[in-house]
């Protein structure tokens, strides 16, 4: 009698998870309409705002979005090229740079759309056991003829996605934790970890990502 009942809540939990299995909706795909339609060839990549107690970030993260775009398909403006123009014009802030009209920004560059950005985490995360660096973005693409916004998207790495289980116990852990936060405050290495989420934010093919730009080869197919 005790084992037909266990059958029977068995079977009650596998359909209750099978039903709420079935309730879970996929992801809303993006709305390309306004990128399509814009059809932008040259990105200005403005300073990201930096929402993170880390002072290397801004530098960090701006020295390492070209590349992603540009193998995407977009001529990309040189951001040395951007920062020392808005520094020649006073403009050292990213949040007083990302305050210019966009028109003023099309004016003096002459870039078809301009990237926004903002790092919401950059930086080590420290508990007793391990110490993980997370980067986290966000992007906005947006017309600078129209001031319309184009794409939005977000991204995220963490150092702990190639972190393999400890086999060490207990103390191999507390050893391994401290190592590591030795390393970071002595290095920057929140910075290959950026590296890795602005590719996954900035190259095209990804899930409501950017698409292909005019001068990839898979433009037009997305």
């Amino acid at each position: 009698m005790l084992n037909l009942f266990r059958v029977c809540k068995l079977a009650l939990l596998t359909g209750a998870v099978a039903v709420m299995a079935g309730c879970v909706s996929p992801p809303t795909p993006y709305d390309y309409t306004a990128l399509r339609a814009s059809k932008p060839r040259s990105i200005l990549v403005l300073p990201p705002l930096n929402q993170s107690p880390e002072v290397n970030a801004v530098n960090s993260v701006f020295a390492q979005v070209t590349r992603p775009l540009a193998e995407s398909g977009y001529y990309v403006m040189p951001v040395t090229l951007v920062a020392e123009t808005f520094k020649q014009n006073g403009l050292t802030q990213p949040a007083d740079i990302q305050g210019v009209p966009p028109a003023k920004l099309q004016e003096i560059f002459g870039a078809d759309a301009a990237l926004y950005m903002s790092i919401n985490r950059y930086g080590a995360t420290y508990t007793v056991l391990s110490s993980t660096v997370v980067v986290t973005l966000n992007a906005k693409l947006v017309d600078l003829k129209t001031g319309a916004t184009l794409w939005n998207g977000s991204a995220s790495a963490s150092s702990a996605e190639n972190q393999g289980g400890n086999q060490g116990g207990l103390i191999g852990a507390l050893v391994t934790a401290v190592v590591q936060q030795i390393i970071h405050s002595v290095s920057d290495t929140s910075h290959p970890i950026a590296g890795v989420a602005a590719n996954r934010l900035l190259t095209a093919g990804g899930n409501n990502g950017l698409l292909a730009g005019p001068r990839s080869p898979r433009y037009g197919q997305d």
